[in-house]
């Protein structure tokens, strides 16, 4: 699996001008269907849960330690991604992750004790999806584009949210009228069907083609970098001895808890609580998903031109508000206040991750992608301790009401420390609205 390194072969087209479109826009449109593609598995946890208790009898706490699993090694394996793509080059290190996510996906369908909902779901999923994450996003943006990072940034996050906008009704009508077994194969059908696309169609580098990055110069193509875990850890290493690290570490283990580890593993479940439908809770989030798309795109927008600090700490306050009103929402039919809270948070989603990669990329330079990776194994981590605690909670308290409350108190702790990041100073000449 070993890419050719030295530059006077890493760059077989001579530098050559774009056309009309650049290339770094047909890589991007890749990378979204691929993340779309990927995304099911994110959209099919709080589907899972009362169908697996009801067949299995297993409580909610064991469903949601596989779902928490997931999420922590979504996490923790994204920064070995970063580095894993540096050697190995994106198309491999995606294409094998898209297998494994179907594998264990698969797997589950078979399955007949919690073990094996944690080892397929858990564990081999989590390995899968966190081997692509946010850190093929970041660098696939890094690599293709100097101009226009924040909002590519942010159409490559809003794919997710896509991808749940197309997956959720669709799973949510399978549990319903057919069981949990052939949403499952739905999922591991859509990640497969993705590999073609990321192996004849994606490419590494712009060098790769002749081309500069969109709005930058030409380079030739890096060797690829040995020792891609001896990296991320070095990386990891290196940030941990800085504030700005463990700011953006805590605000995105919030940002993980408010939103993987609870709206999408238990929104589901407690608005069934009320009364209300599977299918119409599902439909929802899907709308959930909608706004999240304008969201992101805008927040990506609005990175390239000011304080990505401000921005995450306004939509950090903005989300735990939200949230504090959630639980006297909830009804057995759908009613305009909790519509206007979904557009609301919907919108507020993963609004959070254009800025953040931008002050990774500001504080740390070449290493901003495993940094991010590091920043988002905190999301996860985050998450994963909320989608645990969540059902824990439930099956202690019969509600879901606390945790709601919980996680509007950490969102306004995540606006106090995204103030508290301090700012990298900027080269003479630098355009900025800091002032915003």
């Amino acid at each position: 699996m070993t890419q050719t390194a030295p530059a006077s072969t890493a760059t077989p087209h001579a530098p050559r001008r774009a056309g009309r479109v650049h290339r770094a826009w047909f890589v991007a449109a890749v990378a979204f269907v691929t993340i779309i593609g990927a995304a099911g598995f994110a959209s099919l946890p709080g589907l899972l849960v009362e169908p697996l208790h009801a067949e299995f009898d297993w409580s909610r706490g064991t469903i949601g330690l596989a779902v928490s699993v997931n999420l922590a090694l979504y996490g923790l394996t994204a920064p070995f991604a970063a580095a894993l793509m540096d050697r190995f080059g994106i198309r491999r290190v995606v294409a094998v992750a898209l297998t494994v996510i179907a594998g264990g996906a698969l797997a589950t369908v078979w399955m007949t004790a919690p073990w094996q909902l944690v080892l397929y779901w858990g564990v081999l999923v989590g390995l899968g999806s966190g081997s692509m994450a946010l850190a093929f996003a970041a660098t696939v943006t890094n690599r293709w584009f100097t101009a226009r990072r924040g909002l590519v940034t942010g159409i490559l996050t809003a794919a997710g949210a896509s991808g749940q906008l197309v997956f959720l009704p669709l799973l949510a009508w399978l549990v319903d009228h057919h069981g949990w077994r052939p949403a499952t194969v739905t999922v591991a059908l859509a990640a497969l069907a993705v590999v073609p696309f990321v192996w004849l169609l994606l490419r590494d580098h712009p060098a790769d083609v002749g081309l500069a990055p969109y709005g930058g110069t030409y380079a030739p193509k890096p060797a690829p970098v040995p020792g891609a875990a001896r990296r991320a850890l070095k990386v990891l290493l290196d940030a941990a001895r800085t504030g700005p690290f463990w700011l953006l570490a805590g605000t995105f283990a919030i940002c993980g808890a408010s939103t993987n580890g609870l709206v999408r593993t238990h929104f589901v479940p407690s608005a069934h609580d009320h009364g209300m439908p599977v299918t119409a809770a599902a439909g929802l989030l899907a709308v959930i998903g909608v706004f999240d798309v304008v969201g992101t795109v805008a927040s990506g927008w609005f990175t390239d031109r000011f304080d990505s600090r401000r921005l995450l700490a306004v939509y950090y306050a903005l989300r735990g508000i939200s949230l504090l009103f959630l639980p006297i929402l909830l009804a057995p039919s759908v009613r305009p206040p909790l519509v206007f809270f979904i557009v609301f948070y919907g919108l507020d989603w993963v609004a959070t991750v254009p800025p953040t990669i931008a002050l990774c990329r500001e504080h740390y330079g070449d290493d901003g992608a495993i940094v991010f990776g590091w920043v988002l194994a905190s999301h996860q981590i985050g998450a994963a301790v909320v989608a645990f605690l969540g059902g824990l909670v439930r099956d202690l308290t019969g509600s879901y009401d606390a945790v709601w409350y919980a996680s509007g108190a950490l969102c306004a702790m995540a606006a106090l420390m995204a103030m508290v990041i301090r700012r990298r100073p900027q080269p003479p000449g630098t355009f900025s609205l800091a002032g915003f």
